[in-house]
């Protein structure tokens, strides 16, 4: 099959041609007859595998009859409004709605946070008919009155899972309740879950699921291999990998920012360009992080999983699990950044022995056992000790046993002579008749010291004399005897 013969209008379809495609991949194939058509749906596909095109083309061929040329943007409502999880995801779209409409009179615009808004402010008041945004920065907006959702027709979620992931929900439903209630919907992701289902019930009529490949599964283009490693000996593993190997675009995941920021930092006194990409960074490091790797002026781009959806580097030859992620759908996302568009891709995991029950759930997810590999130096089978790690590990983590273990007998042999009643002998250049050091005399005070003397009814203090009460001249009574209760009759 090919793009036209799916219906496709002849400006899109020259969009395309011009792009180099020409057939459809089995998502898109299957997708945009249904979207054409009006449908709601509910798509799930390996990512990389052409989902945006397959929401981009159709809503493009609908909006066709809004296209005009006026100056007015009275006259350029926002029609289709398309969420997305991070603003890399978000930029990428948009990119893709400007590639396919490029012989459209159609304008577009992206929001996001991070930036200044006023450049977002001047684009949406001059009238955009489609709109690519993060929730966040959508709800900014709408805050401020910039725009309005009254004329949408279309909207599109995409990456649905990410954005449970991320607590968006919440912002969604708010979205959701701006919108009109006769709209066609969409919801494009790489997983399913049940949680994403019940979401598609609240806010979609009768959607018809699309999927093209086993749920959560990856693209068969990736080779998965992993290497059992230490956690100490991991960063001289990856920097080995990628000199050994001669690896010149490398993409590796961390956990958290933190570790991306050292891991890169280490990475560049390796003497490998290295540099790191997180949420903590301003947009502007951001996008000039993701330039410099797609230029090959960085070797190596350490990321966090915010980094994990929406990255669209073309020909990313390796991906690299320097921590493999708690949750197993995140694999599949890191995964999804190679082997794209049908090329061959290579995915790599850093494999320490805490990590083993990280990777059961892996492999679980994917129904597969990912190969194994060993290189020469590294112990695959090492478990670190428990506790902290040796603070005077060296350079790359790693520990000298054999200083190790005379620091342990040499502690050991003090323990036992502690424990010994033989005296320990002087220490060199002492004096072993030295006598022991008196201690510091302290003054006595003879009031203490003295036996102990019976005393005199003499010696007793007299008692005072009771108190006079101001107001009634009597003697002023006992505080206690204020809260006695009367008594009332005789005692018994």
């Amino acid at each position: 099959m090919e793009f036209k013969e799916l219906g496709l209008a002849e400006e899109l379809l020259r969009a395309i041609a011009e792009e180099g495609y020409v057939e459809p991949t089995p998502i898109q194939a299957k997708a945009i007859p249904l979207v054409l058509l009006g449908k709601d749906l509910m798509g799930a596909a390996q990512t990389g595998t052409g989902k945006t095109a397959s929401f981009t083309l159709p809503l493009l061929h609908r909006m066709k009859a809004h296209a005009n040329t006026s100056a007015s943007p009275a006259r350029h409502p926002i029609r289709a409004l398309i969420l997305t999880p991070t603003r890399e995801l978000a930029v990428q779209v948009w990119e893709s709605v400007r590639t396919y409409s490029k012989h459209l009179p159609l304008r577009s615009t992206v929001v996001y946070g991070g930036v200044d808004i006023q450049p977002q402010i001047q684009d949406l008041r001059a009238g955009v008919e489609i709109l690519v945004a993060t929730p966040g920065r959508l709800l900014d907006h709408v805050q401020q009155k910039t725009l309005q959702l009254g004329q949408v027709e279309f909207l599109v979620l995409d990456e649905a899972d990410r954005m449970l992931d991320m607590g968006f929900i919440p912002d969604i439903k708010r979205i959701l309740a701006l919108l009109p209630a006769r709209r066609q919907s969409l919801l494009f992701s790489a997983t399913f879950s049940e949680d994403i289902r019940r979401l598609a019930d609240d806010f979609m009529r009768e959607p018809i699921m699309v999927e093209v490949a086993r749920r959560n599964s990856v693209t068969e283009t990736v080779t998965h291999a992993l290497y059992r490693v230490p956690e100490l000996r991991k960063r001289e593993l990856l920097a080995r990998l990628v000199l050994d190997r001669d690896l010149k675009q490398v993409l590796v995941f961390v956990r958290t920012r933190l570790g991306a920021n050292r891991l890169a930092n280490q990475l560049v006194r390796d003497g490998i360009d290295a540099t790191a990409i997180h949420s903590n960074r301003t947009q502007a490091e951001r996008t000039d992080a993701l330039q410099a790797f797609k230029d090959g002026k960085v070797r190596v781009l350490v990321a966090t999983d915010v980094a994990a959806r929406g990255l669209d580097i073309d020909s990313l030859p390796c991906v690299i699990n320097f921590e493999l992620p708690h949750v197993p759908e995140d694999y599949v996302h890191r995964i999804g950044r190679t082997g794209r568009a049908g090329q061959s891709g290579e995915a790599i995991s850093l494999v320490a022995p805490p990590e083993q029950e990280l990777l059961e759930r892996i492999e679980k997810l994917l129904k597969a056992t990912i190969e194994e590999r060993v290189l020469a130096g590294f112990d695959g089978e090492a478990r670190p000790s428990a506790g902290r790690p040796p603070r005077d590990g060296g350079r790359d983590g790693s520990r000298d046993t054999s200083r190790d273990a005379g620091r342990d007998a040499a502690r050991e042999g003090r323990r036992e002579g502690a424990r010994s009643d033989t005296p320990r002998p002087p220490r060199e250049g002492t004096s072993a008749a030295r006598p022991p050091r008196p201690a510091p005399r302290r003054e006595e005070d003879p009031f203490f010291s003295k036996p102990y003397e019976a005393g005199t009814p003499s010696d007793k203090p007299e008692r005072p004399a009771p108190a006079v009460s101001a107001v009634r001249g009597a003697a002023a009574r006992p505080v206690a005897a204020l809260f006695r209760p009367p008594v009332t009759g005789p005692k018994r």
